[in-house]
Order: C-alpha cells, then sequence, then structure tokens
C-alpha cells in the first residue's frame, strides 16, 4: 500500500470569514462549496478542506475565536516571503519574523489566520 496525501481537514467556527483569508489573501482556488459549511481549495499538490465545526462544538459568539491547536500547514512561496508577510501585515493577519538557520536552505514564517489556525510560508533561498 502506498499513500498519498489528498486533503487537509480543518474544522472551522466560521467558513466564510475563512474564506476570505485563504482565496482573498492567500489566493487559493477554490474547487468546490457549500455556502458557510465546506469549502475545499487548491494548495499545490494538495487540497485544504474547511468544514464547519459540529453544533456542540460551536461557541457562541464568535467575534473573535481563537481555536488552539498543535497543528501547522505549511505553504510553499516562490516569491518574495519579506514582501509577502508585509502585506499580510498591513492585512492585519498576525505573523511572525522570517527566519532561517545556518545550513538550512529556506526563509520561514508563521502566521495565523482568523480562527487561530497556524500556517508557515517556506522559501527556498536562491542560490
Amino acid at each position: 500500500m502506498k499513500l498519498t496525501l489528498d486533503t487537509i481537514m480543518i474544522f472551522v467556527q466560521d467558513v466564510d470569514k475563512l474564506k476570505a483569508f485563504y482565496v482573498d489573501l492567500l489566493k487559493l482556488d477554490v474547487i468546490e462549496e457549500t455556502k458557510a459549511k465546506w469549502l475545499l481549495l487548491k494548495a499545490g499538490a494538495c487540497c485544504l478542506g474547511l468544514h464547519r465545526i459540529g453544533e456542540p462544538y460551536r461557541e457562541a459568539d464568535q467575534g473573535e475565536y481563537k481555536f488552539d491547536n498543535n497543528t501547522k500547514i505549511v505553504f510553499a512561496v516562490d516569491t518574495d516571503i519579506f514582501a509577502i508577510r508585509e502585506d499580510l501585515i498591513r492585512n492585519n493577519v498576525i505573523m511572525k519574523e522570517v527566519m532561517t538557520w545556518d545550513n538550512y536552505d529556506f526563509w520561514i514564517c508563521d502566521g495565523e489566520d482568523p480562527e487561530g489556525n497556524v500556517f508557515q510560508l517556506k522559501q527556498r533561498k536562491i542560490r
């Protein structure tokens, strides 16, 4: 048996709010959508699914909801990670500093989507 990663699905409070983030800001393409319930996005070789969490797990006040989790979604970028970071900050996205290490071929930068899901931008260094 050989497994291939097809889709990463995250359960969310507000699909429409996250659609604005992942489609408008991060420029992922919509594959399929059920308004306010489900959104499937093309993210390179893998898809990202946003599924509205079940009623028992929804927060009554969705205004400033932040989910605490231990998952990070990593997106490879092929343009200037520093410029992308600045653009996201201008759009009120929480972003950390761009980092790298000796003998590491990438620049990386973590951020948070509107519900607190952590994502990382990763750009290969030019040699």
